[in-house]
């Protein structure tokens, strides 16, 4: 199993933002996770590969240094791809990229929701350019936050397809399926040869994510979806359980989630599609 989407940082790294904005939601201080414990949580669950990241939102204050995903990824005993939090807001952005790839990171969260940057923004193809040269992969955090302080506007899935039409062979993931936008998020991944979705956190909202599933069916797109848990929000086993339950949802009149699309998630490698094979 390959979970794209763990979360490694520490509490500091968020600054004001958890306990401001996402504590009164959550109701509960941010859980932060030692190496040991997050193997323990992918060996648990049978987790082959592990993507795992931080955050940047400079003008939130929210900021997980480079140094500190290297010190991670080299402290785990499960094999994991660290990627750089990037900010494209950053003046130094740049930099921060080539430091991150000289660190051995191989792909980049990016966080607009918070970072308040537009995505299709042409200023940012430098970076995007940068990017697929270095063979690194993006991650886009897409779709809703409970921050008052997010824009949900730069958090629509639809800004991956103009940057994915600027740079198409670009490897790009869009985190969550974008929910509550998996509609937009399955036309997209139709679309460009070279973006992804990750399923993590759908079995949250079940309805939601069932239909998403199925929407993937429709448009032939679940070679598109990629396992991704959210840790530590959620554990490796916690998704599959809930994937499971949601694969197991039956609605009369309503196209059943197949057994392939199941398979696929929880046993499936994508690593030759995101160039990693």
């Amino acid at each position: 199993m390959i979970d794209v989407h763990t979360h490694c940082h520490l509490s500091e790294h968020w600054g004001p933002e958890w306990e401001t904005n996402w504590k009164p939601v959550y109701g509960h201080d941010y859980e932060e996770k030692s190496p040991a414990e997050f193997d323990a949580a992918m060996k648990e669950a049978g987790v082959e590969l592990a993507f795992t990241f931080g955050l940047r939102a400079t003008r939130a204050g929210v900021d997980t240094p480079n140094e500190y995903v290297e010190w991670f990824c080299a402290n785990t005993e499960t094999p994991t791809l660290g990627f750089m939090a990037l900010d494209l807001s950053d003046d130094d952005v740049l930099d921060q990229l080539n430091d991150g790839v000289a660190r051995g990171l191989g792909g980049i969260k990016l966080y607009p929701v918070l970072a308040h940057f537009d995505p299709r923004d042409p200023k940012h193809d430098p970076v995007y350019a940068a990017a697929e040269a270095a063979g690194l992969i993006i991650l886009w955090h897409m779709g809703a936050t409970p921050s008052p302080e997010g824009r949900l506007d730069i958090s629509q899935p639809l800004v991956v397809d103009e940057v994915a039409r600027r740079h198409p062979g670009l490897k790009q993931i869009i985190a969550h399926m974008g929910h509550p936008w998996q509609r937009e998020t399955m036309v997209i991944c139709r679309k460009n040869r070279n973006v992804f979705t990750d399923v993590s956190a759908s079995w949250h909202r079940p309805m939601d994510g069932y239909l998403a599933l199925a929407r993937a069916q429709e448009w032939s797109v679940v070679d598109k979806l990629l396992f991704g848990s959210d840790y530590a929000l959620w554990t490796p086993a916690d998704a599959v359980a809930g994937l499971r339950s949601m694969a197991a949802t039956r609605i009369e009149g309503m196209p059943e989630i197949k057994k392939e699309t199941l398979e696929w998630l929880l046993d499936g490698d994508p690593r030759p599609a995101l160039g990693l094979a």
